[in-house]
């Protein structure tokens, strides 16, 4: 694991990260919608899915390990395309030959480059000067990652499923990310120099962020890698790929407000919120009687499960110097991996029972919400309210 040192901003400015990460979102949404559903069409079991899912994350668990070292050698905007570069090999690879082995592979080193790609831009946009800076512009990122991803879960409706032309669409959006800081040279973070991360510095972000960054990788791997195949039970690929963009539309929409509570409520107590939201977003699921009730659910669904991992990061580089910003975002998404990788398979299992999805995200949620309800509790009792300005709510 590494972490960087001397890190100084060149006019740091987030519109190059931003317009490469919307246009890498809408290729990601399109593709994780259809991977599962593009299965059957090449020959290839369905059961297949959740493999490819959880090599995908630990792709992205490997990649957590090495990123920040390929930043520091060859700064922000290279690394970038660097990485855009692999990711279209592995979608052209997918494209050409429909093997599950080359899938997997493929899988595993499009995991790796993801990776270095949100190393590369989370760090880029939370080189900020305090917190409320921070989380305006993760809200930015989150917004766009979201966004896209929405976007790119209707172009099943556009391009269909099967054949090669869909991973050709998707390639094509992927290469098209690597224009802007092809293009744009200038208002990146200057290259670092590395050092070993201690495990004392490890020790010191709050657990808190740790538990928040796992969880989100359970409940959102298994969203991506998953949810498509548990609504294609009762829906076509056109009503699974709006349901989809319903779900991350909730996670776009949430943003703005997940940015502005930030800096103002608790963060241990904010995910706790979020939890019990996604609580209440299985229930209206659970006993939806009409389209517009499951849609509801899904938004909320959405909301819910992706506001958890921007809390999550803002309170880990709280009181982080700029100097580490690249190490800190490296070992969130490290613990986002971890959770990612166990969580499509955990999913896959309980997918066997009727509504088993569903309830493998009520475990995830109330653990998760009674965990940091304990922890604001604790937090509260040492004096230590993990904000600057805080908005009292009582418990």
């Amino acid at each position: 694991m590494q972490q960087t040192q001397n890190i100084q901003a060149d006019v740091n400015s987030p519109l190059v990260p931003v317009i490469s990460l919307s246009l890498f979102a809408v290729a990601s949404g399109f593709l994780m919608s259809l991977i599962p559903l593009a299965l059957s069409a090449r020959g290839m079991s369905v059961d297949l899915a959740s493999w490819l899912a959880s090599v995908f994350y630990a792709g992205l668990l490997g990649g957590a390990l090495i990123s920040a070292r390929v930043v520091g050698q060859l700064g922000h905007r290279n690394a970038l395309v660097a990485f855009l570069i692999v990711i279209v090999t592995t979608v052209g690879m997918m494209a050409t030959v429909a093997s599950p082995a080359v899938w997997l592979a493929s899988r595993f080193l499009a995991g790796v480059a993801v990776a270095g790609v949100f190393v590369v831009i989370e760090s880029w946009l939370l080189m900020a000067d305090t917190e409320k800076a921070r989380a305006k512009r993760l809200g930015l990122y989150m917004a766009s990652l979201y966004g896209g991803s929405a976007l790119g879960q209707l172009g099943i409706g556009f391009f269909g499923t099967e054949g090669a032309m869909p991973l050709m669409v998707v390639a094509g959006l992927f290469s098209a990310a690597m224009l802007p800081p092809l293009v744009y040279r200038k208002g990146q973070p200057k290259k670092v120099e590395h050092v070993s991360i201690k495990l004392s510095e490890m020790r010191d972000l709050p657990s808190a962020a740790y538990i928040g960054c796992i969880v989100s990788g359970l409940v959102l791997g298994s969203i991506y890698g998953l949810l498509p195949l548990d609504l294609e039970r009762q829906y076509s690929h056109n009503q699974v790929g709006m349901l989809m963009a319903i779900v991350i539309l909730g996670g776009m929409a949430v943003q703005p407000l997940v940015s502005w509570l930030n800096s103002r409520v608790e963060k241990a107590l904010l995910m706790a919120l979020f939890c019990f939201a996604g609580l209440l977003a299985i229930a209206m699921i659970e006993i939806a009687t009409v389209d517009a009730g499951l849609m509801a659910g899904l938004f909320l669904l959405g909301a819910a499960a992706f506001a958890l991992y921007p809390v999550a990061i803002t309170l880990a580089c709280r009181n982080v110097s700029e100097s580490k910003i690249v190490a800190a975002a490296e070992l969130m998404l490290l613990s986002y991996s971890v959770g990612s990788v166990a969580g499509p398979v955990l999913a896959g299992r309980a997918m066997n029972a009727e509504s088993g999805l569903m309830f493998y995200f009520v475990i995830c949620f109330a653990a998760t919400l009674i965990y940091m309800l304990i922890t604001t509790k604790r937090n509260r009792s040492r004096g230590a309210n993990g904000v600057d300005d805080v908005m009292s709510v009582d418990l």
